[in-house]
């Protein structure tokens, strides 16, 4: 069976002389090779197709005997079992941390009103521009929001809880520092049971919540086209956030990508943010650790990122807001309203 190598640019005449339906039903991709490849299979050759850059390499074109067949086979063969090699040593251990923003018709600490797509720098304050003197006044409904979350994500709620300074520097938060919780959140212990898709194997699993606490999301930077410099849009700043650590309990990219899905549906049926992730209203932060094992009943721990520690944060009680008190018969209507 001749095997024909051919440039992206040239692919086009060549679909027009195959069908749609049999390029796809014989596609074959083909892992670790330098450049994105897939196979074509047909019934008298197989079309080698290869995406390069047309101003680096130039359209090549040859015939090769059917005797090279074999080594061709033989060397995806060996890539395969080295990808599969790779898999059975490692073990993904996946955390993530999700960031939802809440539908307040006002921002967490002041009584500027938040609409994605609005001219920059509209909708702000001293509040939300750091300045001083400016003193927080906090949305009671941010607190009724994240209760309504962590009853829904089976939390133990925190009745008497606090706000904390986080300080760090971003260009877009002009205050130096984010009101956020830290030893005391307003949720923790939780959990969310779901069922996997059957097309993925199916089964019933349980992920762990450690906490849900309350913080007020930053600015945004708009960068220039060519990189030259970058303005600051103030809008989004102190726009109220819940933001939801899970237990690293999750093992591939199927549940990652399901345990997402499932946060987006409860709070978008809460009715406490929308969940658009287009629009910055649900963000995920993912951790991953493979733990590779060498020897039986040893594990080594590979660590893919390096986060800032919490003493670089100099966490402190927020000095300008009370502390936060949930009353029961608050908490009994919330139980009615889910």
């Amino acid at each position: 069976m001749p095997l024909l190598y051919i440039h992206s640019r040239s692919l086009e005449l060549i679909i027009k002389k195959t069908t749609a339906s049999t390029l796809l039903r014989s596609i074959q991709t083909v892992p670790l090779l330098l450049y994105p490849s897939a196979f074509f299979r047909r019934k008298n050759g197989a079309l080698y197709w290869t995406m390069k850059s047309s101003s680096v390499t130039q359209t090549q074109t040859a015939i090769q005997e059917k005797k090279q067949n074999p080594q061709i086979k033989a060397s995806t063969l060996t890539q395969t079992k080295t990808i599969d090699k790779l898999i059975k040593d490692y073990e993904a251990i996946i955390g993530i941390e999700t960031h939802v923003q809440l539908s307040t018709l006002t921002k967490a600490f002041c009584g500027c009103p938040y609409n994605y797509g609005a001219q920059p720098n509209t909708s702000i304050c001293p509040v939300c521009m750091g300045l001083p003197s400016a003193l927080p006044v906090l949305n009671s409904k941010v607190i009724e929001f994240a209760v309504k979350l962590g009853l829904a994500l089976n939390c133990k709620l925190s009745l008497n809880s606090k706000f904390d300074r986080k300080q760090y520097f971003y260009p877009d938060l002009p205050k130096v520092y984010q009101i956020s919780q830290f030893d005391i959140p307003i949720a923790t212990s939780g959990y969310v049971d779901l069922d996997l898709p059957v097309e993925f194997g199916g089964g019933h699993r349980r992920f762990g919540i450690t906490r849900v606490h309350m913080e007020e999301d930053t600015g945004k930077l708009l960068h220039s086209g060519n990189g030259g410099y970058s303005q600051v849009d103030l809008n989004r700043a102190g726009v109220p956030l819940l933001e939801i650590v899970s237990e690293p309990d999750l093992k591939n990219g199927i549940e990652a990508a399901e345990y997402a899905a499932e946060i987006q549906r409860v709070v978008r049926y809460l009715g406490i943010s929308n969940g658009n992730m287009k629009e910055g209203s649900l963000r995920c932060d993912v951790t991953i650790r493979p733990i590779g094992q060498s020897e039986f009943g040893t594990k080594k721990t590979i660590t893919m990122t390096k986060k800032e520690r919490l003493s670089n944060y100099r966490y402190f009680p927020e000095p300008d807001l009370p502390e936060v008190i949930v009353k029961k018969e608050s908490l009994n209507n919330n139980c009615q309203g889910c």
